[in-house]
């Protein structure tokens, strides 16, 4: 099975074209093999590309523990990329299936490869039954929950997966990889959450660290970052429109306050291809 390895600002994930490839095993299987970063490829998890009835490719996403999840902010921005350079659908618009439906993206070219990627996030959703969380039966907008001991104020987002968002005056060891597994797993959280502990750095600049359901640290999310614009935006503490840096590298986001569509703007990059053994 050939396999191309790309990330987005760090957020690395093992890519499969099935259009010209079939899988050795079931994807919850061969996802967990393939990330293991001693034992095989290694990354955040594993994103098929297949055909689609309704767009011009569908998005597969399963994380690093098999376990699938709806969308990939950075994964999406790659499987354009993908899409573009590999001849699938060589134009720069895209409409991409997710399990968060079907959207879209704009490709900035540069000679004949995709490089920055805008993507149409779509709606964020704030109702707790949306999240899906059963802290609250309201939106939660700096809200204070306790976890392991330490209470923290939390905002909930879903950009078609969930996100509990945390501003901290620092985005310690201590609260990244600490307190968030702990909050992904809480019972409140019964589909687990993806957990984002954010600074301030301006009303238009935001450092963010993410905790990611079923993969742990990663060095970038995009659903993430879409979720701390909206929760920055709601708690007053930024403008609509800012630069978000992550630890892979930045991604510009805004809030459209007309259509209250999220946008995000990216890189995307191709590292290497190889061959999986069957």
């Amino acid at each position: 099975m050939r396999f191309t390895k790309m990330h987005g600002a760090g957020n690395d994930y093992v890519y499969v074209n099935c259009f010209a490839e079939k899988l050795p095993e079931p994807a919850p299987e061969l996802a967990i093999k393939v990330s293991d970063r001693r034992f095989g490829v290694g990354g955040d998890g594993l994103i098929l590309i297949e055909p689609s009835d309704v767009a011009d490719a569908r998005m597969r996403m399963f994380n690093a523990d098999g376990s699938e999840a709806e969308m990939c902010g950075n994964g999406i921005r790659c499987v354009a990329k993908f899409v573009h350079d590999h001849g699938i659908c060589q134009r720069d618009s895209l409409r991409i299936e997710t399990g968060n439906g079907v959207l879209e993206l704009k490709l900035q070219i540069n000679g004949e490869k995709a490089e920055l990627i805008t993507v149409d996030m779509g709606i964020p959703k704030l109702l707790p039954a949306e999240i899906p969380t059963t802290l609250s039966d309201k939106p939660l907008v700096n809200f204070p929950v306790e976890f392991g001991g330490m209470e923290l104020r939390v905002t909930t987002v879903s950009m078609g997966n969930p996100h509990c968002v945390v501003f901290v005056p620092e985005a310690t060891d201590a609260l990244v990889l600490g307190l968030g597994p702990q909050i992904e797993s809480d019972p409140r959280f019964p589909k687990r959450t993806n957990v984002e502990f954010v600074e301030i750095v301006s009303r238009t600049e935001l450092k963010q660290r993410t905790w990611e359901r079923g993969s742990g640290e990663t060095w970038a999310c995009g659903t993430g970052a879409s979720a701390v614009c909206v929760a920055a935006v709601l708690t007053g503490q930024a403008e609509r429109e800012v630069l978000i840096h992550l630890t892979g590298g930045d991604l510009r986001l805004r809030w459209d306050e007309a259509t209250e569509h999220v946008f995000m703007t990216g890189g995307a990059v191709e590292v290497f291809q190889g061959v999986w053994p069957t």
